[in-house]
């Protein structure tokens, strides 16, 4: 019996451990098929978790969808599958269709804006370091820089610490593109607030870059820090503005305006070379077949302040109703000539601007006047080499002896003492052989001196200049300039026995070049100061030091004679200047003094 018991048991417990068994792997069986079936049920229907708002990578495209007012036919289009590849039509025209996802990376603060992971079209990054953000796109769509430190508004970004988001906004004239960066799930929504999704090439200009005009417009560009006044500026009167007037006026006035460098400047020159008919062959390189322009091209840049450029119808206006009158030697008529062109160069009316003697050729004997009619003014020019009067004595035997009369100013000084503005000079003719070697030529009234040191007939014949101008001019109308020597660069001669420098096509750029001060120049310093009436000095000697390359050498005529045609060389103009050229910054720095003056 207790055997049977026994054997009952034992069976009992063998069915059960095999129904163990087959329970397990019955179920085991069971889970694998299920699993297979539902694997299968996702492979053939991809977009199942679709409708699930939390479902990932999903939620985040779907959101980013109603996010960018995508068009209508891309609302109907499903989940693009990451791991396929998108058509380079749709990935270049990503931006347009507003289908841009974004993912935020918080370990490396950058944040990257995706179309498609693998295409990586687009992508925006932060870096902390500099502030900067810059949005780099594949070479079809070009490339963009945000930054937010430029100066010009265009772009403004801003961050919101309380909740981390990030605003990008640029305002325009049509419409404004807006990049938020949401809270909840971390990711950035592009949003274009225009009717029309798309974005114009023309708009994505505007928006990215900055434009000529508006970096014109922002700021003040200046060549090596000079402060360089660009071209559009110059054609505005400096009155215009009376905060930068007041600005030029207080740095002009602490300012030694003769002390500087020349520079290279392509706004120059003040007028077109072959535009001004009323420069003498002599001067007009161009006309004469000089070929290189770069000494047309250099400005004079003083070392502590700017000077304006000299705007011809602001000093046309400065001139209504008045006289500007340069008196002296064939290098102020250089200089008369290039105001006359300035001037004539802004008036719009050329016929209103003429000689009023009708002459077109100014180099005799006498003086000449343009008038400018629109302002009632006139431009006028004197000769007088010497500042003091030339004489002819008849000799017994029936001859002319010459002399110069120290004690007797010009004779034409009665026709120009009431002028406005009257510009000095006197200089060249003092070099010359008979006035060097003083021998019975310098005269004080009746007396003839045998021999006189050329440096004493210089102080003599100025002092009484100086007398003149105290007694004659009145102060208080008339402003009186002169202006320096003007620097000669003969080279292997001087003007009559063969100097030469055609060859010179650059200035003289290292100092220990230039010549020493002329000692005449020293002695006008002294006689000015023992004047009465307040001189402008225009000291322009040692400017023109510079300027060898200037001149205008073999090109000082058009008619050679059958001598000069053989030896060019030999006949050379060194102390004249090309114009446009030199002349025209003398008439610069006189229009910066007036400026001073006239304030």
């Amino acid at each position: 019996m207790a055997d049977n018991k026994h054997n009952v048991i034992t069976d009992l417990k063998s069915l059960f451990g095999i129904l163990r068994t087959r329970r397990t792997k019955a179920f085991a069986y069971g889970f694998m098929f299920a699993f297979l079936a539902c694997t299968v049920f996702i492979a053939f229907n991809p977009n199942v978790f679709y409708f699930f708002p939390n479902s990932g990578e999903n939620s985040n495209q779907k959101e980013n969808e109603f996010s960018s007012e995508i068009t209508k036919n891309q609302r109907n289009q499903t989940q693009i599958d990451l791991d396929n590849p998108v058509p380079d039509q749709q990935r270049n025209g990503s931006m347009k269709n507003g289908t841009i996802g974004v993912l935020e990376n918080h370990k490396n603060g950058t944040i990257g804006v995706l179309e498609n992971q693998k295409n990586g079209t687009k992508e925006v990054s932060e870096t902390p370091k500099n502030g900067t953000k810059e949005v780099s796109e594949t070479p079809k769509n070009g490339t963009k820089e945000i930054s937010e430190t430029q100066k010009n508004g265009t772009k403004e970004v801003s961050e919101a610490q309380k909740n981390g988001t990030k605003e990008v906004s640029e305002t325009q004239k049509n419409g404004t593109k807006e990049v938020s960066e949401t809270q909840k799930n971390g990711t950035v929504g592009v949003i274009e607030s225009q009717r029309n999704p798309t974005v114009s090439e023309n708009q994505r200009n505007k928006t990215t870059k900055v434009s000529e005009n508006q970096r014109n417009k922002t700021a003040k560009v200046s060549e090596n820090q000079t402060g360089a006044v660009s071209e559009n500026q110059t054609n505005k009167t400096v009155s215009e503005n009376p905060k930068r007037e007041n600005s030029l006026l207080n740095s002009l006035k602490d300012c030694d305006i003769f002390d500087g460098k020349w520079v290279k400047d392509d706004s120059y020159p003040l007028y077109s070379e072959g535009s001004c008919p009323y420069i003498d062959e002599p001067f007009d390189c161009f006309l004469n077949g000089r070929s290189d322009r770069m000494y047309q091209k250099l400005r004079w840049q003083p070392n502590g302040c700017n000077i304006p450029r000299l705007n011809g119808t602001d000093m046309l206006e400065r001139l209504r109703g008045k006289r500007l009158v340069f008196v002296g030697d064939s290098l102020n008529r250089n200089m008369w000539e290039s105001m006359v062109c300035v001037l004539r160069n802004s008036v719009k009316d050329k016929s209103k601007v003429f000689e009023a003697s009708g002459r077109r050729e100014f180099r005799t004997v006498g003086s000449y006047s343009f008038i400018f009619k629109d302002y009632d003014c006139s431009v006028e020019f004197f000769r007088s080499p010497f500042l003091v009067q030339e004489l002819e004595i008849p000799e017994p035997n029936g001859t002319v002896k010459e002399t110069l009369r120290l004690d007797l100013v010009d004779k034409h000084s009665p026709k120009y003492k009431n002028a406005d503005i009257i510009v000095f000079n006197t200089g060249h003719w003092w070099t010359h052989e008979k006035t060097s070697k003083g021998k019975d030529y310098y005269q004080e009234g009746s007396h003839v001196y045998g021999e006189l040191k050329v440096i004493e007939a210089f102080r003599r014949a100025l002092t009484t200049w100086a007398r003149w101008v105290d007694a004659n001019v009145n102060p208080n109308k008339t402003h009186v300039f002169f202006r320096g020597y003007s620097a000669s660069h003969f080279s292997g001669g001087q003007w009559n026995s063969g100097g030469q420098c055609n060859r010179e096509t650059e200035p003289i750029k290292n100092e220990t070049y230039l010549a020493s001060y002329p000692p005449k120049m020293n002695v006008l310093e002294s006689v000015m100061k023992g004047m009465k009436t307040r001189i402008s000095y225009l000291n322009i000697t040692r400017i023109t030091d510079y300027r060898k390359d200037a001149h205008p050498s073999i090109y000082r005529k058009q008619n050679l004679t059958e001598d000069e045609r053989r030896s060019p060389e030999r006949y050379q103009d060194c102390s004249h200047w090309c114009l446009p050229g030199v002349p025209d910054t003398w008439n610069e720095l006189l229009y910066a003094q007036l400026i001073i003056k006239q304030q």
